[in-house]
């Protein structure tokens, strides 16, 4: 009887990219707006990189084109280095714990997964990007044989840093944290399309020749410094081509190294998040007392609301997007009008009027949970020092914020002169917020869902606009007299009493915010069950 020959196993490589390639057809078969977002997202990626090879090509033979194709290079690597800690959940391979439970060492693992992780719409854009660089500084036989292993090390770098920082930052991507990161990575997107914004409007009639300072220092940072041994090559700089690959391989090895040593760590020891969360709550329970910024609260109601506001804004995803945009554009706007030239210092009240506006709708981030809120206000009083708290916290960060921002604003712009009047009108302005805000949140309430990117349920729009809008033209109404009486200092040539705008703005803004948080507490008796309704909705 002769032995049957054993089938001979499968290439544990082909069946990742197999893994991936149906984790992409079963994904794209949820939902048709899923594909319709991934085609677009294919679409608009190839018209990108078409576009930018392009002008690749058209820099051919450009002095000054090794430098753009280095730092396209650097800009590029940042990116795939930062884009797991953004979007943990675009790719489902991307977290490892998942594989625990196969019978594979580090090695062929490490193997398998860069394989398959060349596959997909971010590779082909690196590879075209990365293949027009070649093109624009790839000259004579040497530079094309460097431009082809250097496109292959420039794209296997890439891919597999990405890697590598998604498995040494697996536990955050998957935490409450990690969610809260990929909120705010429109936030860091933003900001980042302004720098290149801004970067680009730098490059004037110098054209490309202000990069030249940037690109010699990237040369000889990997992957860039492939690149950078191709324009080398092509001029007859052997040695210097030579160590350029050498560093871009040097770091591959490094990656792997890394990679394959995180993966061994993060699969093979137990996760004890959870007990060492137990073990901090059971310390901190039996201390007994409040520890760091609890102590220095005031007591009774105002203190507790104010904790439970700051928590909120550090612990909530959607609350900590509001508070982080309003103070990243707060001073983003006065930077930008700086550097462009057509700066001036009255652009200091964009940080006022965004954080004043946080006020409106206060109700909203309670969602469904304001029931506690409202079964603890039994009448005005009540409510006016819940209002008042919440005020107080938003102050709390506001003022020496704006404080800063205005000092910034006038050492970056000037003139210092003017630096009192803008201080004080912005202090008016925080106030005029603070008094509309309460009485918007107990007026226009809005649900602010707890999943997804929408900030309004749906439904709710024109009552978000209404009370956002309608609030801020009423608080510009409300600083009418501090506006006028700067003016009428102007025009009566008083210059050396400008500065009583100061203690005026401050005071006035204390007057009518606590003007409006009195009038707007007896409305949120009267309307508690109006309230409850309408934040539960999300």
């Amino acid at each position: 009887m002769s032995a049957t020959a054993a089938p001979a196993p499968a290439s544990p490589t082909a069946v990742f990219i197999r893994l991936k390639l149906t984790l992409l057809r079963n994904g794209l078969r949820q939902s048709r707006g899923r594909t319709a977002a991934y085609v677009i997202s294919f679409v608009g990626a190839l018209v990108l990189a078409v576009g930018v090879v392009a002008a690749q090509v058209a820099l051919r033979g450009n002095a000054h084109a090794g430098a753009f194709t280095v730092l396209l290079t650097g800009i590029l690597t940042l990116g795939w280095a930062v884009m797991p800690l953004f979007f943990p959940a675009g790719d489902e391979t991307l977290d490892p714990t998942r594989l625990v439970m196969l019978p594979l060492r580090p090695h062929p693992l490490v193997r398998s997964l860069l394989a398959a992780s060349l596959v997909g719409i971010g590779p082909v854009f690196t590879l075209a990007l990365v293949t027009g660089s070649v093109i624009a500084v790839a000259h004579g036989a040497a530079g094309a044989a460097v431009g082809v292993l250097a496109g292959v090390l420039v794209v296997l770098v890439c891919v597999t840093l990405a890697r590598a920082v998604a498995t040494a930052s697996v536990r955050l991507l998957t935490s409450r944290r990690g969610r809260d990161l990929a909120v705010l990575s429109g936030l860091f997107i933003a900001i980042g399309a302004q720098v290149v914004n801004l970067a680009a409007r730098r490059l004037g009639p110098e054209g490309l020749s202000v990069l030249e300072p940037v690109a010699h220092v990237l040369r000889w940072v990997p992957p860039a410094s492939a690149i950078g041994a191709v324009d080398d090559a092509g001029h007859g700089a052997y040695g210097r081509a030579a160590a350029g690959l050498a560093l871009t391989v040097a770091a591959l090895a490094l990656l792997l190294w890394w990679w394959q040593r995180t993966l061994t760590t993060l699969m093979t020891a137990p996760d004890s998040s959870t007990l060492q969360a137990a073990d901090k709550d059971g310390a901190r329970r039996s201390g007994g007392e409040e520890r760091g910024l609890a102590r220095l609260l005031p007591g009774g109601r105002t203190g507790t609301v104010m904790l439970r506001s700051l928590r909120y804004a550090w612990r909530d995803p959607k609350s900590k997007m509001s508070w982080a945009s309003a103070l990243g554009f707060g001073l983003l706007v006065p930077v930008i009008s700086a550097v462009q030239g057509n700066g001036s210092i009255y652009t200091a009240f964009s940080a006022s009027t965004l954080l004043g506006m946080m006020m409106y709708n206060q109700f909203g981030q309670d969602t469904s949970a304001f029931w506690m809120v409202a079964s603890t206000i039994s009448g005005p009083r009540d409510a006016h020092q819940e209002l008042r708290a919440r005020a107080l916290t938003l102050a709390l960060v506001a003022v020496p914020y704006i404080t800063l921002v205005v000092l910034g604003t006038a050492a970056l712009v000037g003139p210092w002169s003017a630096f009192p009047e803008v201080y004080g009108l912005s202090l008016a302005l925080l106030g005029g917020l603070l008094a509309t805000g309460a009485e918007a949140s107990a007026l226009f309430p809005y649900s602010i869902p707890s999943e997804g990117n929408k900030n309004v349920a749906p439904g709710q729009a024109g009552i978000a606009w209404i009370s956002l809008f309608g609030g801020f033209l009423t608080s510009a109404v409300l600083c009418l007299p501090m506006l006028a009486l700067t003016i009428w200092l102007h025009m009566a040539g008083l210059q050396g009493l400008l500065w009583v705008l100061l203690p005026a703005g401050a005071v006035y803004g204390l007057g009518i915010a606590t003007l409006g948080l009195r009038l707007a507490a007896p409305r949120v008796v009267a309307r508690l069950p109006e309230i409850l309704a309408a934040v539960s909705k999300g």
